[in-house]
């Protein structure tokens, strides 16, 4: 089975330049080939699959560091093996679903491989939500068991489940007693017999949330992707087998979830660390020598807002990649982390339903700092007018990706719109002259203010190239002589001074005078989620100048 699929994406050119390349195709015994192809087979492509065939190949290769320690290939196959009989008890068979509210840690990786091991659904839980979130999405997905970490235990205890099981306990003490009752991942782990189970006739899938910035996030569910959906990622973003790997991405995201995936493949050792500081982690990549960074672009900005002699304690000298997704890169972000790092940042566009759709390469990066780079192997992007027809070169449409990694439709029921068998990704863009895409923003935020179309992105972007400017998110609100205004939220720089006749001056003098915000408040700190996307429904509601929020920066 392995080597049809090996041989299958081999034929396709590319796709075998990609796989030797990146060293995933490699010589093994043939006893070894014999055992992976069975595993493959019995087991399938995803998590239980991926890391049974990882303890095949590389038993005692560490394949996980995180502030607990090392674990082998080895020790994750066997854990998950004995956490599988646990859940088993615990009443989750094939089919049923276990939901995981966990942070980057072994917890989350031992439960994932565990429950895919029982033909069962992983529904990812953001460690953000808030309560009423999560009980509109626990009632609607209705999982036997929560896996969650103790720190959320508050959070869910609105929520009806009967068995919950802690993955990460943040006291010293042992025994249920501690824990209020319950289980521990790791007691669990301990009191199970360890060896290999019996594969299920069912695999099982995998259920991400999209990010909830407008409402009720919704569940979108995916079965085991084929090994497309790696060349795709690897065509375009030079990564290689046997890897050290930081993923500090949230690994409850499609980001974070797609390096966990592509570990498996690769043979990565995946680093983690709970929780995201911007110095911890260039500390955490350079002590423990990683070869590539996983990061949503927020945490870029938390990095780069490090005062200068303490980026200059870091060299990332090691790192070859920094791989960077789950939203927009701001202004010359692309351009100002490569000035300081190095020419090594991919970024990624695409969404929940229909995963990659275009790579930014640091080449694209230098040329093109606002553009989405270009599609991927195996993937096709095409930009449609609003009559649903092919919108002519240069011209602004809605984005539409077809690839081996669309999305089911919403567990909830419904899905995207799909033309001529490609998905919308809910976003207008266009293609340059250059052949790259350029992303304009979401298609449901653009505002038509004295008849004329504005996309919040453009202004957003023209704002954060203003030196005084660190972080900046834009809206439409209701107007009642133009229809819309754009009013924009400003966070400055530490020590710096701007007002809001000098922003909306800068923006005068960059873009065309209807794109001027009619106002423009200056704020502390932008609401964002855990995967860094703006929460523009909280500023919605935030009060505009006048009403008890200020326009003037203290220098």
């Amino acid at each position: 089975m392995l080597q049809t699929l090996l041989g299958r994406a081999a034929t396709a050119g590319t796709g075998a330049k990609v796989l030797a390349s990146s060293g995933i195709i490699r010589p093994y015994p043939p006893a070894v080939l014999a055992r992976l192809a069975r595993t493959v087979k019995d087991w399938g492509t995803g998590p239980a699959g991926g890391f049974a065939s990882l303890a095949v190949r590389y038993p005692d290769r560490v394949g996980l560091v995180d502030e607990l320690g090392e674990l082998t290939f080895g020790e994750l196959h066997r854990r998950s093996n004995a956490l599988a009989r646990a859940l088993r008890a615990r009443g989750v068979g094939e089919g049923d679903g276990v939901a995981v509210m966990c942070r980057n840690h072994r917890g989350f990786i031992d439960a994932s491989i565990a429950v895919a091991k029982l033909g069962a659904d992983v529904l990812y839980l953001n460690t953000a939500f808030a309560g009423p979130q999560l009980v509109d999405v626990l009632e609607r997905e209705q999982p036997t068991v929560v896996v969650h970490d103790e720190e959320f235990t508050d959070l869910l205890a609105a929520v009806d489940v009967e068995e919950r099981v802690l993955a990460w306990v943040d006291g010293d003490g042992d025994g249920e007693d501690a824990t209020g009752g319950v289980a521990t991942l790791e007691q669990l782990i301990a009191a199970e017999d360890d060896g290999d189970l019996d594969p299920p006739d069912r695999h099982g899938r995998t259920i991400i949330l999209t990010s909830g910035t407008t409402g009720t996030p919704k569940g979108a569910p995916r079965s085991e992707a084929g090994i497309d959906a790696a060349i795709s990622l690897l065509s375009r973003m030079p990564l290689r087998h046997g890897w050290r790997t930081h993923i500090a991405a949230p690994l409850f995201h499609t980001w974070g979830f797609a390096h966990m995936a592509l570990s498996m493949l690769l043979g990565s050792t995946v680093v983690l660390r709970r929780r995201f500081d911007p110095e911890d982690c260039l500390r955490t990549v350079e002590e423990e020598r990683c070869d590539s960074l996983v990061v949503i672009p927020v945490f870029l900005q938390r990095i780069l807002g490090l005062e200068e002699q303490v980026l200059q304690r870091y060299s990332l000298d090691t790192v070859k990649v920094v791989a960077s997704s789950g939203s927009a890169l701001p202004g010359d972000l692309a351009v100002t982390w490569m000035d300081h790092f190095g020419d090594h940042l991919y970024n990624i566009y695409g969404s929940t339903e229909v995963a990659y759709a275009s790579i930014a390469t640091p080449v694209d990066l230098r040329e093109a700092p606002d553009s989405a780079g270009r599609p991927p192997w195996a993937t096709t992007v095409r930009i449609y007018d609003e009559q649903g027809k092919e919108a002519p070169a240069g011209a602004s449409g809605r984005i539409f990706v077809g690839n081996s990694l669309l999305f089911e439709g919403y567990t909830g029921g419904g899905g995207k719109d799909v033309l001529d068998g490609l998905m919308a990704t809910g976003d207008v863009g266009r293609f340059g002259e250059d052949g790259r895409l350029y992303v304009e923003g979401r298609d449901d935020e653009m505002i038509v203010s004295g008849g004329e179309n504005v996309f919040p992105k453009e202004v957003e972007d023209c704002l954060a190239r203003h030196e005084a400017v660190v972080d900046v998110a834009a809206i439409g609100v209701d107007d009642p002589d133009y229809g819309k205004r754009l009013r924009a939220f400003v966070v400055l720089r530490d020590g710096a001074a701007a007002d809001e006749d000098t922003l909306k001056d800068w923006v005068k003098a960059n873009l065309a005078r209807y794109k001027v915000p009619k106002e423009i408040v200056l704020i502390d700190e932008l609401p964002r989620n855990a995967t860094g996307k703006v929460l523009k429904r909280e500023l919605k509601d935030h009060p505009g100048p006048g009403q008890d929020a200020s326009t003037e920066a203290a220098g």
